[in-house]
């Protein structure tokens, strides 16, 4: 269920489980891979500590000669006791400078181990998410693309993605700063002065649970920013796509206004969010002042007197150099929090998402036939779209022999295009039921049924590509050769030629600057609507089902156009089972019955000349047609 906006607010009810650990599920077949990546990074975090321990060890035993042992004597990387003369102080500097070498050259190497490493892992995962998550997404049904905007959708397949790799890529590796930057530092300052350490880490639970009061305080803000986002991305994309429809209509001010107010509303919920951030932080840099301050007091004050456990000259430094590395760390805690909580909201309409489970799908058990004649049954069919709404067909009964012709004719809304989206099994119905050969098409395997059926569309969507891509979409082995790299295949191009010719299509084709090579444009923008049409036939054509609906497939063509492709339609549907739903009521008039609809029920049937000698509804909305000089449109669903 979406909302008013066509939104994902309530996808997020799908979620099974935790979405981070869901999200960590995804991380599982490349755990060699990151676990190399952690003790690299865990190693890189170490070796950064050495560098300072060095500093410390040369102010002591180099510079002033001191016998205070340090870190690296208890080590057994250098001499103990007091450092006399000018060449034991050198051979000792020269000792550090190789410890110091080493330090930096291992932190290099593992650096770029870990990076890569994890960096690569979080690719690979959000390459399989984003290709499942897609995937999951065509399974849906159709009711689910009616409820929801498609620009939700791409922002999940795009922003929301690409923010959880983000986070494993940059946030992870942020986490194991923390946990070896910290521990490691507490160590070694407990190691020098537990009295000191105590002040310097004593922040670190305060800023855990202040973390912990921020995810509260921040996570309904970003929910809402999210849908926000969905929604902004939708006005846009809506209103570049009409932009034909904008510019005829001059609504630039119009669409402006409506663009600005969802901007406004994600400015204002996003400056509400920075507000908390920039409060958090700031909180948190206050509080590595007050331990810097005290640390400088306190440890001071015992060097002055001489109090036991002082520090020496160079493991004071050595405090404040390890206190300026725990503040990035320390306020990456709060930034790391932030970035959980948008990975956390993102992951949400991620899983919520996957975890939808369609309406239409193959039984456990399909039927799956060796072929299909084509008898279509629709016994007592009662359907709507929403559960809460009347329904568009009531007890609608008809049998469709093998290699029939039925023509559909009504009034807008009468149900026509309903029906026939019930037979590949687009929605299901609420109550009868749909047989094909016999078979209720629920029983079906679902690529088997459509397999086997063939839609043509009153205004058809084609891909951006080549004509002969496009036509080649009804065929799966022709699609992969014609959009393969390399020359096209000699056999697939005369396949698409011939269908081409048989929708009265290949004489325009050929006339195009590259012929089947051209690019049709978006949703084929480059073709008139009566070519784009004449595309979509062929394509059906091609894919030689044994089912073809035709939903007011010649609408966009002029009448010599239209006798052109209804004699080659009426070569094509001889043996197959075919709908036809008219614009014109002339494309219907051979069919071999026509069913008249009104209000989600069959009203009439039979013959053209039946349905007009009965004098009835078809007979008004022929005549009506005829005193227009046949150039009136009987609209449709």
């Amino acid at each position: 269920m979406a909302d008013e906006h066509g939104g994902f607010e309530n996808v997020r009810e799908n979620v099974d489980g935790h979405p981070m650990w869901n999200l960590l599920s995804y991380a599982r077949p490349n755990w060699l891979v990151l676990a190399v990546g952690v003790v690299a990074s865990f190693v890189t975090r170490f070796a950064r500590l050495v560098p300072p321990i060095i500093v410390a060890t040369a102010i002591d035993r180099v510079v002033l000669g001191s016998g205070d042992p340090g870190l690296l004597a208890t080590a057994g990387l250098v001499p103990e006791g007091a450092i006399a003369g000018e060449a034991a102080r050198l051979a000792l500097l020269e000792r550090l400078v190789v410890i110091a070498a080493l330090a930096y050259l291992i932190r290099s190497a593992t650096r770029f181990v870990s990076r890569y490493l994890i960096q690569s892992a979080a690719q690979k995962i959000q390459r399989d998410l984003r290709n499942d998550t897609y995937d999951h997404l065509q399974h849906l049904s159709m009711g689910f693309f009616a409820n929801h905007q498609t620009g939700g959708m791409m922002s999940i397949l795009n922003s929301d993605i690409n923010r959880l790799e983000k986070f494993l890529n940059t946030e992870f590796r942020q986490m194991i700063r923390v946990v070896a930057t910290v521990g490691g530092i507490a160590v070694v300052l407990a190691t020098y002065s537990p009295k000191l350490a105590l002040i310097a880490l004593a922040p670190v639970p305060l800023i855990g649970l202040a973390s912990g009061r921020f995810l509260t305080w921040i996570e309904p803000r970003y929910k809402s920013i999210r849908e926000t986002v969905a929604r902004l991305n939708t006005r846009l994309e809506n209103n570049l796509g009409g932009v034909a429809v904008v510019k005829a209509f001059n609504r630039h001010a119009f669409e402006r206004g409506r663009v600005a107010d969802q901007s406004q509303t994600y400015h204002d919920e996003k400056v509400g969010a920075l507000r908390i951030r920039r409060a958090f932080f700031a909180t948190l840099r206050l509080l590595t002042g007050v331990v810097f301050v005290l640390v400088l007091y306190v440890g001071g004050r015992d060097i002055i007197l001489g109090n036991p456990g002082a520090l020496s000259t160079g493991a004071f430094a050595l405090f404040f150099l390890y206190l300026r590395r725990l503040y990035s760390p320390m306020r990456r805690v709060g930034k790391s929090a932030n970035k959980y909580q948008l990975a956390k909201s993102s992951a949400e309409r991620v899983f919520g998402l996957l975890g939808r489970a369609p309406d239409v799908t193959s039984p456990a058990d399909p039927h799956v036939p060796d072929s299909v004649d084509g008898d279509v049954t629709f016994d007592d069919v009662t359907f709507s779209y929403e559960a809460d709404h009347d329904p568009v067909l009531r007890g609608v009964s008809l049998d469709v022999t093998a290699g029939e012709t039925i023509g559909l004719a009504g009034s807008t809304g009468a149900g026509k295009s309903t029906l026939v989206k019930l037979v590949p099994r687009l929605y299901d119905v609420d109550s009868g039921a749909v047989r094909v050969d016999g078979t209720d098409v629920r029983e079906y395997d679902l690529q088997a049924l459509r397999e086997e059926i063939a839609i043509v569309e009153q205004n058809p969507y084609l891909f951006s590509g080549t004509v002969a891509a496009n036509i080649a979409y009804g065929d799966g082995a022709a699609l992969d050769a014609e959009t393969a790299a390399g020359d096209t295949d000699i056999e697939t191009r005369d396949r698409v030629v011939d269908a081409a010719k048989a929708a009265e299509a290949h004489e325009f084709v050929r006339d195009l600057p590259d012929g089947y090579d051209t690019q049709v444009g978006e949703r084929g923008i480059k073709l008139s609507g009566g070519q784009r049409q004449r595309i979509a036939i062929a394509r059906a054509l091609l894919n030689d089902p044994s089912i073809i609906v035709f939903d007011e497939a010649t609408s966009d063509v002029d009448t010599e156009t239209e006798d052109l492709i209804q004699e080659s339609l009426d070569r094509l549907i001889d043996e197959r089972t075919a709908f036809v739903i008219a614009h014109r009521l002339s494309t219907i008039k051979d069919a071999d019955r026509i069913v008249v609809l009104d209000d989600g029920e069959i009203i009439e049937t039979g013959t053209h000349d039946q349905l007009v000698e009965s004098d009835g509804e078809y007979a008004g909305l022929w005549d009506a047609q005829a005193d227009r000089d046949g150039s009136a449109a009987v609209g449709d669903d």
